[in-house]
């Protein structure tokens, strides 16, 4: 499995064209992840669907195997396709949700999307506890998708949001298990993807 250092840069210039990560001492509101090559984790402040204001890695990933995707909720492209799918992946899940696996959308809209808002698009999609939609200050979300890799190096396509990265990127902060996996991708692949980075599973041949 990749190190989070290599995966955001090897997989990230893949898929996303290329993926930024950034040091010590270039963000001061970044937290220590423990990762074993220095690496950080953005502590953006944000506000959940059901308005809780949280930190993104103190209390979202730290210690955690997690699903993260960005989308917006006026989006017409692939936020819906993507939704509905990683819906299935949810159904797949079962008790796990919200208790050994957690689930978050971030709002590439976040100056539209309020928590109001994204509470009624999870309730107009169904969406089961232990999924979190997030949205915060439009500067912080700008910081936090670039950390995360989720943006093209061509500020023209970057520039437009219905261009945006249909990844999904699925990690185990714990052990520094990091990948990636298309939204589109069949449910039972991404739980596959999941499974492998959750040390919790016992995986057989």
């Amino acid at each position: 499995m990749n190190t989070r250092r290599n995966l955001l840069v090897g997989m990230g210039a893949a898929a996303l064209g290329v993926a930024a990560w950034y040091g010590a001492g270039e963000e001061p509101q970044r937290a220590r992840s423990g990762a074993a090559d220095g690496g950080y984790f953005p502590n953006t402040p944000l506000y959940t669907h059901e308005g809780q204001a949280v930190r993104f890695y103190d209390e979202l990933i730290r210690g955690k195997v997690v699903a993260i995707n960005m989308m917006y909720t006026s989006c017409t492209g692939i936020c819906p396709t993507a939704t509905a799918n990683l819906r299935l992946v949810q159904q797949l899940l079962g008790e796990r949700v919200g208790r050994d696996v957690f689930m978050y959308s971030i709002s590439l809209q976040p100056e539209l999307d309020t928590p109001q808002i994204l509470k009624e698009y999870v309730e107009r999609h169904h969406i089961e506890p232990g999924w979190w939609f997030l949205t915060g200050a439009p500067a912080d979300i700008e910081r936090l998708r670039f950390s995360l890799g989720f943006y093209s190096p061509d500020p023209l396509v970057d520039g437009n949001k219905a261009n945006h990265s249909g990844i999904l990127r699925i990690g185990n902060d714990a052990y520094q298990r990091w990948t990636m996996a298309p939204a589109l991708a069949e449910p039972e692949q991404i739980l596959a993807t999941i499974n492998h980075v959750d040390r919790a599973v016992v995986l057989t041949a």
